[in-house]
Parts: structure tokens; sequence; C-alpha cells
């Protein structure tokens, strides 16, 4: 049996080692020269480690060093708006993990033979029968999986009459700075714009800052340094540090709702079938979650019953997170003052149990 997975990024490589450590024939598409990606760093929480743990792979990223779950927000004087129990999220939930997504990429590209990777490869056209059209020719399949990102060219191509994305109104620039001392993964939220940091295991800060901002308007380092100069230590200090080569920016969308991720021969995957805001941190972790069972479902059950169990087992769950992402960042960018008053007097006096409901669907999944 032969798989061709359109996307060599996270997802679409968890999908290669996966296939073919149930000895599937693969083969993977990507647009790009090299495997790789650059300039930001990744939570992997426990439903991510869980789904690495299926392909033998979740103990290399925990010998790399654990993280601390996300610990709260706060506003940009420093005051607590809510805090986490880190401890009790740890007890409850099992191990986090902070990692470049270079070095991701490198582990699953270790994890696959060389011959399987084709990169520079434009793909064209999927059709339903499992052949795929691409800059060097074509390729036939029994199963075809898209996991080509937000502009998907599968989705494209296959759910033609589905909307595309949709720009959620900011923007979101990524970067790692040098050993800084920071207290935790915490995010800070203002008016219309937040700055969240996380701890790297080699001690480096992984920083991002989400804004209000015009579709494919772009802001350079200086303007964010001036723009978050007066919020609380260590924003300005991480800030300072940053270099402008390591600064990278893209638009936050979110994909509506697909009424199947399932064509024929060809599924969708990660960003590709659900492409969300980065608000919980759980794009790629679901997509590794979409690519080990798409594997177990289709090599259990055949292709054809393997896609309506997958579509039928990934889709809710993948679509209820979406819009549960969506929910947890809308206070960050509200703008009326009166309205940002009353969420900073409102979310301090809120239960634990009120934040825990967007997090708790995602942590508690297993294969």
């Amino acid at each position: 049996m032969k798989v061709t997975i359109v996307g060599g990024g996270i997802g679409g490589l968890t999908a290669a080692v996966a296939f073919h450590r149930r000895g599937w024939e693969v083969e993977v598409l990507e647009r790009a020269s090299e495997f790789t990606e650059i300039g930001a760093g990744l939570s992997i929480q426990p439903n991510a480690l869980r789904a690495l743990d299926a392909l033998g792979l979740g103990d290399r990223l925990r010998s790399g060093g654990l993280a601390e779950p996300f610990a709260g927000v706060r506003r940009a004087d420093g005051r607590w708006l809510f805090r986490n129990d880190v401890a009790d999220l740890k007890r409850r939930f099992g191990h986090w993990a902070t990692v470049h997504r270079a070095d991701l990429i490198d582990l699953l590209v270790k994890a696959l033979p060389a011959r399987v990777l084709r990169p520079g490869t434009d793909v064209r056209e999927v059709r339903p029968d499992g052949v795929v059209v691409h800059s060097g020719g074509t390729v036939a399949s029994d199963l075809v999986v898209g996991a080509d990102g937000v502009h998907s060219a599968t989705r494209r191509s296959r759910w033609p009459d589905a909307p595309g994305p949709r720009y959620v109104g900011y923007t979101t620039w990524r970067f790692i700075v040098p050993p800084h001392p920071i207290t935790g993964s915490v995010e800070t939220w203002g008016r219309g714009e937040r700055f969240g940091h996380l701890p790297m295991p080699d001690g480096r800060v992984y920083c991002y800052l989400m804004a209000n901002a015009p579709i494919r308007s772009r802001t350079g380092l200086d303007q964010l340094r001036e723009r978050f100069a007066g919020w609380h230590d260590p924003i300005p200090a991480l800030l300072a540090a940053a270099e402008d080569h390591t600064v990278s920016q893209h638009d936050s969308y979110q994909l509506p709702e697909l009424p199947t991720y399932v064509s024929g021969t060809v599924a969708l995957l990660g960003d590709a079938a659900h492409a969300m805001t980065p608000n919980l941190g759980q794009g790629a972790c679901q997509a590794l979650e979409d690519a080990v069972t798409l594997a177990l479902a289709v090599d259990t059950l055949g292709v054809r019953a393997g896609l309506v169990e997958y579509d039928r087992s990934r889709r809710p769950r993948t679509q209820m997170i979406t819009r549960r992402s969506l929910q947890a960042g809308a206070p960050a960018h509200w703008t009326s003052p009166p309205v940002i008053a009353l969420r900073d007097a409102l979310l301090p006096r809120l239960p634990k149990s009120f934040f825990e409901r967007s997090l708790v669907p995602a942590y508690t999944w297993t294969i």
C-alpha cells in the first residue's frame, strides 16, 4: 500500500512516520527546497506527547527537558488576571515539553528513509482516485494525505466550493532570544494586543506577540519595542534582546468548518483541515493527533472504512478546539476602554474551573 503526503511540515512528516512504521510505501511532496522550519518555539502539550509516544518519539522530547504548563495571564502593569495551578495540571494530565520547531522537524525527518522525501515539488492538482499532479509529473497512490497548511492546494483541489481561510483580525510575531530570567509560561493582555513568553530547554526564551492589524500589514521590531515599552518586566528587555532577522510575522487565520475531511481516497489533516488561531497552542498538537489517528484507522480498517472512521473521530474534536481557541483569545483583542476595564475586574474573580473548560478536552486525548 502506498500513501502520498502533500506537505512536509509537522503534520505531514508525522503522518509519514506513522505510515512508514506500519509498513506502507510513503512519499512526501514538499514545495520548499528543504524540510525545516525557522524562528519559533513550540509547546508540546500532553496530548501531543501521547501522539508522539505512539511513534516511539515522545521520550526523545522529554529527554531534552520538560516544560511547565501555561501559568496564566497578566495585565500590562504586571497584575494577574488569572493564574493556573501548574502543579495540579501536571499531576492530572502529564508532561509538557518545549521544542524549537526546526528540532521537531529534524526528529521526524531522521525517523524516515531519505528516499521518501521529495523537496522542491509543487503540487498542482489532487484527484479523487489518488493521482497527484505536481511539478515533476504525476504519482498514483492508494491514499493521499493533504497536510499542506492553511492555504492548502489539496483542499482547493478536492473541496473547490469550500470557503477559504478567514483572517481573524490580528497578526502574530514570533522570535527566540538568548537566555533571560523569566518565570514560567505567561501571557500578558493589553488593549487589542498581547505578549507571551515561555522558556526553552536550553535557557533561551520563546516570545510571541499578537496585535489587531489590517491583513498583510507589516510592523518592524523597533515599532514593537516602542509599542510595548511601558509593559511590565521582562517584556521590554526581551524585545531589546531580539534581532530583526529572528522575527517572523504571520497573519492569524481560522478555517471555516468543513463538512468532511475526506474526499474519495484523499484526507486532510492539520491546518489544511482545521486551521485555528494560536490561542490554545493546539494547532501543531492537533496535527500530531490527526496523523497518528489517520494511520491507525486506515491501516486497521482499510482505506475506505478507515477514512470514514478518521473523519468521524477527528472532525468533531478538532472543530470544537478551533471554536474554543478563537473564544479563548477574544478578550485580549477587545479595544473598548470600558469593556477592557470590565474584563480586568471580572477575570480575577472567576473560578479556575471557568478557564479549565477550554483546556481539559484538549489535554485528555489518547490514541
